[in-house]
């Protein structure tokens, strides 16, 4: 196993006699040194031990997973448990991204399409620091929640909510055992975020976790007022052709992070009892500016 998500569904399914060998019986695997430190606790344990291994593999799907979130940071999971429980999208086959690149030929002007994949090119890695993610993403603003406390017959409590973003298809019901933070008579007082974490991969550049090789290989940006012309297509084969790949795939349900703002930029991730699986309404040239322009990072405590 080489990708450290199928690595952490691997060790789900294992037990340890003490709580923190959970993450320290997983240094060897990862490749990574840490200090052993029994007595700490489980989810700071654990917490290490995932932040290193986003530093180190830059690995965005090492944050997919449903459970309890960690006293470490809400994106991470309270126990390694959480990695076995989580949904596989499926990968589109070529004959699928082929028939999307034709539709996106005559839909999306092809500057506005290479302009997104220098943007997204341009982004930071994901990485902690003191504990807080920052967090490369594709921001959706929610416009609105609409929520509902139900009871089942042994008295147990959980939330379920409709939920609106702008540039998304309407979501399916997320489903909490916490009431969202969330005032219904003031519903300015606190913003919430449908984010797409950014993964490097969908750009499909020969060696994605070396930026120096990676950035060899490709053509120097244009400038905006380069783009109308001749340089997009006298590298068509190499610019039109790897836009529209990107956008094809952008087009595909994602798994979203429901943020909630908490003061000033920070945001704390909002746990589903289930996956968010999320999709792109439209993909236009006027939507894909929409989308360079949400292109964010954002810091989660």
């Amino acid at each position: 196993m080489r990708d450290p998500r199928e690595k952490l569904v691997w060790a789900s399914k294992r037990f340890t006699e003490k709580p923190e060998d959970v993450a320290y019986s997983l240094f060897g695997i990862f490749g990574v040194h840490l200090p052993v430190i029994y007595g700490e606790t489980k989810q700071k344990a654990l917490g290490r031990l995932l932040e290193k291994i986003v530093a180190q593999s830059r690995d965005i799907s090492v944050l997919d997973w449903v459970g309890k979130s960690s006293e470490f940071n809400s994106c991470l999971p309270a126990d390694i448990t959480s990695y076995g429980s989580t949904v596989v999208l499926p990968c589109p086959s070529e004959d699928e991204i082929q028939a999307s690149i034709v539709s996106l030929q005559v839909a999306v002007d092809g500057t506005v399409a290479l302009e997104l994949h220098d943007k997204l090119n341009g982004t930071n890695h994901p990485g902690f620091s003191n504990q807080r993610l920052h967090l490369p993403c594709i921001v959706f603003r929610v416009t609105q929640i609409k929520g509902r406390r139900h009871q089942l017959e042994d008295g147990e409590i959980y939330f379920t909510y409709d939920v609106k973003a702008n540039g998304l298809r309407d979501l399916p019901t997320i489903t909490t055992s916490k009431r969202l933070p969330f005032l219904q008579a003031r519903p300015a007082a606190q913003k919430f975020l449908l984010v797409r974490p950014w993964d490097r991969r969908l750009l499909e550049l020969p060696d994605f976790s070396d930026d120096a090789e990676s950035m060899d290989d490709l053509s120097p940006s244009p400038s905006p007022s380069d783009s109308h012309g001749g340089f997009f297509e006298e590298h068509e084969s190499l610019d039109s052709g790897r836009t529209l790949r990107l956008i094809a795939r952008l087009k595909r349900p994602f798994r979203a992070f429901l943020l909630a703002q908490q003061y000033g930029e920070q945001y704390t991730r909002i746990i589903s009892e289930h996956d968010i699986i999320a999709e792109i309404q439209e993909t236009t040239s006027e939507s894909i500016r929409d989308i360079i322009d949400c292109v964010k990072t954002v810091e989660v405590v």
